[in-house]
């Protein structure tokens, strides 16, 4: 197949040709990114200026879409969002009244975005909410945490959180469902030694729970960790029939793992090692196992020898 072949002139008359369409098209897009259009974007709704002594719960959804006048550029890039920003709802007439007319709230909400957007419509139009008595309950804080210790280090005390309750506000039917709050999870790599810190409480997932405060003072200490053993006494339970019974052995090692501060401190009588003679008057065990009843904080058990013990009993 013969190829076409172009002279100088002609090859830049076709290059001109395309540059020119390139250039028509740019300016097509320029101009036709440039005229206003209406669009729609979905955006989180934030509740400010809450009713007093109500406790309220939406009806709807969190998210609420806009229909918003601005350019096409605005269109095009609005498309790229991926956390689009939350929309302030004011909640004040909630004070006479049960629902809240959004088409009220476009001047303020106009004022939340840029101002070569424009928001022209809201969908819902109107917000809808239940009411009931406002409740307050002290509830006790727990730290969540991800802490990755060095090796042979952990807590060596009750984590100090200061307050230690964070006081809750809602409906009280909410309330009665919470038991503890949270603080955001803590993740430290490689710690070795105490933290002082503030940490944040988990938000609430409804709007209508309030709670303060929503920093605390957070205390871990933390120490290393070494091995002890120590000879336990046998306790023996249940045994209300027989005069007396040899346990074989009478004492059990335990090895356990404690702070190098608290080493000293550590006594026999801070465990409690216990065989159960039900075992073998109802379930007919041969051996007694052993439970381990008591045991100190912060110590960590490695293991019991034995772990089942032989009895002789003597009528």
């Amino acid at each position: 197949m013969p190829f076409i072949k172009f002279s100088k002139v002609e090859r830049r008359r076709i290059s001109l040709f395309f540059v020119c369409l390139l250039f028509a098209v740019g300016a097509w897009m320029f101009f036709a990114l440039s005229n206003r259009y209406v669009y729609q974007v979905q955006t989180l709704v934030h509740y400010v200026n809450f009713p007093d002594n109500k406790a309220f719960h939406s009806l709807q959804s969190d998210t609420i879409d806009l229909q918003v006048e601005g350019t096409g550029w605005q269109l095009l890039f609005s498309k790229l969002r991926i956390n689009p920003q939350s929309v302030n709802v004011d909640l004040e007439k909630l004070k006479t009244q049960t629902f809240i007319n959004l088409s009220d709230q476009l001047t303020t909400i106009n004022k939340q975005f840029e101002s070569a957007q424009k928001v022209v419509n809201v969908r819902p139009d109107t917000l809808y909410f239940d009411f009931s008595s406002r409740a307050v309950k002290k509830i006790p804080i727990r730290l969540n945490y991800d802490i990755r210790f060095e090796n042979h280090y952990g807590i060596s005390d009750t984590v100090q959180i200061s307050p230690s309750y964070v006081t809750v506000t809602g409906p009280l039917n909410e309330l009665e469902k919470i038991d503890y709050w949270y603080t955001d999870t803590l993740k430290l790599k490689n710690i070795n030694s105490n933290l002082s810190s503030k940490i944040a409480l988990q938000k609430p997932l409804k709007a209508n729970i309030n709670i303060y405060p929503k920093l605390v003072d957070l205390r871990l200490m933390v120490d290393e960790y070494t091995e002890k053993v120590m000879d336990v006494p046998i306790v023996l339970l249940n045994n209300n029939e027989f005069r007396n019974v040899k346990l074989l052995p009478d004492k059990v090692k335990i090895t356990f793992l404690t702070t190098l501060s608290n080493y000293s401190n550590i006594e026999r009588g801070d465990f409690e090692v216990s065989a159960d003679l039900n075992n073998w008057k109802s379930k007919g065990y041969v051996q007694l196992p052993l439970v381990v009843s008591k045991f100190p904080e912060f110590c960590k058990l490695v293991k019991i020898e034995p772990q089942n013990i032989d009895f002789i009993i003597q009528k």
